[in-house]
């Protein structure tokens, strides 16, 4: 149902998850708000920003780091914070993480920091009875570099996901670790049921994190004993299946339940029965049927259910409307036509609603006009045209709408105009044109605009003048000119700009978002833009990823920038 020169929006399962970790979603949130920017401008208001004292005292020392044999004399909170920006900035160094020996820091955060390894562990595990809390997510840590853990005894969070060095020998490390509330391995391919029995005693978990554990068939049994378990995380483990299900029926506590993609069916879920508390439960991919309805209206407290791609028809479904409780429900990518929907209008507590790609057109919606709370709703790649928008013109809470590849034409799109809480918009639709977005200019709280394949031209550009909120704006459908990019200069509130696809940009383009200071991410791909134009992107100091292919950019010019101008630069693709 897409259009040829559009792009299927991210559909991906979460068995298929992406492997490029390059740009940590962690170093663009967190780096916008590094208190090292000690003279930055408000670019919203326009307005100088006033440091604070600990902030100008952190850039000092930042300043003079090499100076600094430790920083023990130092505050602890002070330190913690100079710790997390260089963290943040990526300046941290296995030599400069020396000076952090014996700080008595409680929480250490190295997800996906580079060249973290097991001589990264002896520091880490200096900060002893006051360590709380350590991320090891996406690192090079063994088993080895676990051994001295057993001395941290006041720890509560411990992450290794994505650790693929980790397997049951360093798990006897933590057998000790009372306090530990939050465990997670996720992808972590070597812990196999034998593992999972040297952690059967940590009585206060509350939290633990399996998901994509390709060997803990059978381990399920050791945890059956952790009484405080309140989440459990067992998606993509294809090894899972109903017998392991009748393990965890004693979990009563449990609130959140996650098994995608595991070869739980009815009858495993029907074991799980008496967890009243349950309010998460996501079985995507799973192979049920409207059957596991019953036991899911069981649960009282559910206000979240994923039930996407798995294969669900309309036959049985009437029983989702006794899901009075659900606030969240993802019934995307399967089999079930409009005929669903009646039974959806009396769940008047639905916040988000996915329906994407299912067999949805114009006569159903109407049944989701009284669904007044909906935040998000999500009719992608269905058959819903311009006449079952005006079913949504009185949902006056939506915040997010997703249009991509629907039959919506600009016409349409009029009927949008008074959902003035929207903040974020996908109309990545090739039939939607500058005609459409005039009709919009009165979303002014819009943050995210997806326009990837409409038809939007220099004209079109004018309008979105009106969007001054913009965080993210994607127009990729070839009709933008340096003239159309000039419109976009003054959304200075902007953090991620894909102008891909548009093949007459040239560096005069790169001029006009050199004023772009926020930008963190940047996609010029298919344009006409050299390394001579990159001098222009020198200003984007929040710059992390930059993306260039098919330009006349080359490997060296990108190579040339992040050195000379913009450090920060961890994800760069030339052409």
């Amino acid at each position: 149902m897409g259009g040829v020169c559009s792009r299927k929006r991210d559909q991906q399962q979460v068995n298929e998850e992406t492997l490029n970790r390059r740009v940590s979603g962690r170093y663009i949130s967190k780096c916008l708000g590094s208190s090292l920017n000690v003279s930055s401008l408000d670019a919203s208001q326009g307005k100088q920003c006033i440091p604070s004292l600990i902030d100008l005292c952190i850039h000092k020392i930042q300043k003079d780091i090499d100076k600094y044999a430790s920083f023990t004399m130092l505050p602890r909170d002070m330190i913690q914070l100079i710790f997390n920006d260089l963290v943040c900035s990526l300046c941290l160094t296995n030599s400069l993480f020396e000076a952090f020996r014996e700080c008595s820091l409680q929480d250490l955060n190295l997800s996906d920091y580079p060249g973290v390894n097991d001589r990264w562990m002896d520091v880490v595990v200096s900060q002893g009875s006051s360590l709380l809390s350590v991320d090891l997510s996406g690192t090079d840590v063994t088993d080895a570099g676990l051994f001295h853990l057993k001395d941290c005894v006041n720890l509560q969070a411990l992450n290794f996901s994505y650790c693929y060095h980790i397997s049951d020998k360093g798990l006897q490390n933590l057998k000790g670790l009372s306090n530990l509330t939050t465990l997670s391995f996720k992808r972590s391919g070597l812990i196999t049921s034998q593992g999972l029995s040297l952690v059967s005693g940590l009585s206060n978990l509350a939290n633990l994190d399996l998901e994509r554990c390709s060997k803990i068939h059978g381990a399920l049994v050791h945890i059956k004993g952790l009484s405080k378990l309140e989440s459990l995380n067992l998606n993509c483990c294809t090894c899972i299946n109903d017998a392991d299900m009748k393990p965890l029926s004693g979990l009563i506590n449990l609130k959140s339940f996650q098994i995608a993609f595991t070869k739980v069916t009815d009858k495993g879920l029907a074991l799980l029965k008496d967890l009243k508390k349950l309010a998460l439960v996501n079985m995507e991919g799973c192979s049920v049927t409207a059957a596991c309805l019953e036991t899911l209206a069981a649960f009282d407290a559910l206000s979240y259910l994923n039930l996407s791609r798995c294969n669900l028809t309309d036959d049985g479904c009437n029983k989702i409307s006794r899901l009075q409780s659900l606030k969240v429900l993802n019934l995307c990518f399967n089999k079930i036509s409009s005929a669903i929907l009646v039974h959806l209008k009396g769940l008047t507590n639905l916040e988000n609603l996915n329906l994407d790609s299912c067999r949805i057109n114009d006569e159903g919606m109407t049944h989701l006009s009284g669904l007044s709370r909906l935040k998000s709703l999500v009719l992608s790649d269905t058959y819903v045209g311009s006449s079952g928008l005006r079913h949504l013109s009185g949902l006056h809470n939506l915040e997010s709408l997703n249009l991509s590849f629907t039959i919506v034409s600009d016409g349409g799109l009029r009927k949008l105009s008074g959902l003035l809480s929207l903040k974020s918009l996908n109309l990545d639709a090739r039939q939607i044109t500058d005609a459409g977005l005039a009709a919009l200019t009165s979303l002014t709280e819009l943050r995210h605009l997806d326009l990837f394949g409409a038809r939007i031209t220099d004209s079109g550009t004018g309008f979105l003048q009106c969007f001054t909120n913009l965080q993210s704006l994607e127009i990729c459908g070839g009709g933008l000119t340096d003239v159309g990019v000039e419109n976009i200069k003054g959304l200075v509130s902007l953090t991620l700009l894909n102008l891909s696809q548009n093949n007459h940009l040239t560096d005069k383009s790169l001029e006009f978002i050199s004023g772009l200071v926020q930008l963190v991410s940047l996609n010029m791909s298919n344009s006409r833009v050299t390394g001579t134009g990159l001098l222009h992107l020198k200003t984007l100091k929040n710059l992390r990823s930059l993306t260039l292919e098919s330009s006349k950019v080359t490997a060296g010019d990108i190579k040339k920038l992040h050195v000379t101008y913009l450090p920060h630069l961890v994800s760069f693709r030339p052409e």
